[in-house]
């Protein structure tokens, strides 16, 4: 089962939509159970019979996974993470998407914030403390490209400190036609992933597009 908390959001059901075609069994957390339900329903009427996809609250979504991924605005990461840390069970892969954007305190989404810790997924592992791995990765998917039918063109770049983590959110990123997984190394590393994420954000603006994202090329991979 793979939780994703924040799961209503464009993001999180983008996901949730492409992870149940390709037959996962998917579960959308939000702080309001019925909306998640609500969610659930629209995506499964999409998907049909291929996956499974639920709705609960967050705090019953973490306690159903094994796998949890976050995708919910920088401004609530902290205060949501220290209330759902006592729920997740002991081996849970926490995989962060969160990108500290300004627009979190009324800034520009262009823009992005300085965390403490370095980034927003090393703020996640400090939080959640060390029984549970964590994953910097999905920062550069496009939502509105999520949600459609087309293979996505774009790479997901996993940071992890953790070979287990990165690992599974290696294996969920190639679930998505068109995505490949690349190995971006250290969990630090998610800071410079996250900074990206606002220059993506700057060049659909500019060029009047929805769905920029990021190929490394050269890999041989």
């Amino acid at each position: 089962m793979i939780a994703i908390v924040g799961g209503t959001g464009p993001e999180g059901s983008g996901l949730a939509l492409r992870w149940a075609r390709a037959g996962e069994s998917v579960i959308i957390g939000s702080r309001d159970a019925e909306r998640a339900k609500a969610a659930a329903a629209r995506i499964a009427e999409k998907v049909g019979p291929l996956g499974s996809v639920e709705g609960a609250d967050n705090a019953t979504a973490v306690k159903m996974s094994d796998i949890v991924v976050l995708t919910v605005p920088f401004a609530g990461q902290a205060e949501l993470l220290k209330q759902l840390k006592p729920l997740f069970r002991p081996g849970t892969v926490l995989i962060d998407a969160t990108v500290p954007l300004a627009a979190a305190v009324g800034g520009r989404p262009t823009r992005v914030l300085g965390v403490w810790q370095g980034s927003a997924a090393e703020q996640a592992a400090e939080i959640v403390g060390k029984s549970i791995a964590v994953a910097g990765a999905f920062h550069s998917l496009s939502a509105t490209v999520l949600q459609g039918d087309q293979p996505v063109d774009c790479d997901v770049i996993v940071c992890s400190d953790d070979d287990r983590a990165r690992q599974v959110a290696s294996e969920l990123a190639t679930k998505i036609p068109g995505v490949r997984a690349i190995d971006g190394g250290k969990l630090e590393n998610a800071r410079i992933v996250e900074a990206m994420t606002a220059l993506l954000i700057t060049l659909n603006i500019r060029h009047r597009v929805h769905g920029a994202g990021w190929r490394v090329t050269g890999l041989g991979i």
